[in-house]
């Protein structure tokens, strides 16, 4: 029972959480990258960080935090002070960690929550303009044939997993080698530079060098023809129904996170997603626009957890 002395101590311990969820943010926020800049989710995250500094009239600062398979910056997001002032750009990588690394330094579905699912896109298999396979079933037949080489930007990574669908479609085999890169920017480098063969790219990352001649696209990885490359088939076109995947990218914070904090959070990355300008720039880059709210996205992300996990285990995937 709580009598009228001990009321007025426990408003004054309400009253500041109240008081910074009505003011969040009071400072700086930072939204850690876990990847190098120029790749799927940097691109997203610089979006929204422009248009949540504005919303909020604090500064939104993008921290890269490459490395370990995007383990890195996830566990600092889920390790940082539950203020709301730090949060986690995420991809579908973060949704196959689960499975792939069962001793990560941080609990994925218990350390971090879904704020919201900003995009999606489709892969686009993609190999350098001077290629001998001009499409997605003489790549196929090449890899039965002998080893082609194939980047991605790391264990788990979706062009990971595009590249386990392909062997599997295509009937590959060992002939396909996969080369893991720390992140999508310098792997798709290393494609133009001719130091590997093909990669199943994530959209945005090939999209520069697809119209500028120096990349050739396949096949997108959807069930219909995207927007950007009206031109290049689907899977199901080309030959290779099995072969669909698609990305997304979100953003988490510590669980711990008090509520109106994450309310208030989500209210604002909501708004930002609904500006034209934003939405015409994510668009031309690939992205499809979704701005889920937390409930859907949350039960989202555990849907991706039981899906990719049943792939790696398939798969036989181990962390390079």
């Amino acid at each position: 029972m709580i009598t009228r002395r001990a009321l007025p101590a426990i408003l004054s311990l309400a009253t500041p959480m109240a008081a910074h969820a009505q003011v969040f943010p009071d400072r700086q926020v930072r939204m850690i990258v876990p990847f190098p800049p120029g790749g799927l989710t940097d691109i997203m995250a610089r979006l929204l960080a422009e248009r949540l500094g504005i919303v909020w009239q604090k500064p939104v600062i993008v921290e890269n935090r490459a490395g370990g398979n995007a383990l890195i910056g996830a566990d600092a997001v889920a390790k940082a002070a539950p203020d709301g002032l730090t949060l986690l750009a995420m991809t579908m990588a973060h949704t196959v960690n689960v499975a792939l690394f069962p001793n990560a330094p941080y609990d994925f579905q218990r350390d971090l929550a879904a704020i919201s699912v900003l995009g999606s896109l489709p892969l686009v298999v993609t190999v350098a303009e001077g290629h001998p396979a001009r499409d997605l079933a003489a790549l196929a037949a090449l890899t039965r044939q002998r080893s082609v080489s194939c980047a991605s930007s790391g264990a788990g990574s979706p062009p990971n997993l595009g590249l386990e669908l392909f062997r599997r479609e295509a009937r590959s085999g060992a002939n396909l080698l996969h080369v893991p890169y720390r992140g999508g920017a310098p792997a798709v480098t290393d494609l133009v530079a001719g130091h590997v063969e093909m990669i199943v790219a994530n959209l945005p990352e090939v999209i520069a060098q697809l119209r500028g001649g120096r990349l050739r696209a396949l096949a997108v990885t959807a069930t219909a023809r995207h927007a950007l490359l009206p031109d290049v088939p689907t899977t199901a076109e080309a030959g290779l129904p099995g072969l669909l995947i698609g990305n997304l990218t979100g953003v988490m914070v510590p669980t711990s996170t008090p509520e109106p904090i994450q309310a208030t959070i989500e209210r604002a990355i909501l708004t930002a997603l609904a500006d034209p300008g934003l939405r015409a720039r994510a668009e031309e880059g690939g992205f499809d626009m979704l701005g889920w709210d937390r409930a859907r996205s949350a039960r989202f992300m555990r849907e991706e957890v039981a899906r990719w996990s049943s792939v790696v285990a398939e798969a036989g995937m181990r962390p390079d």
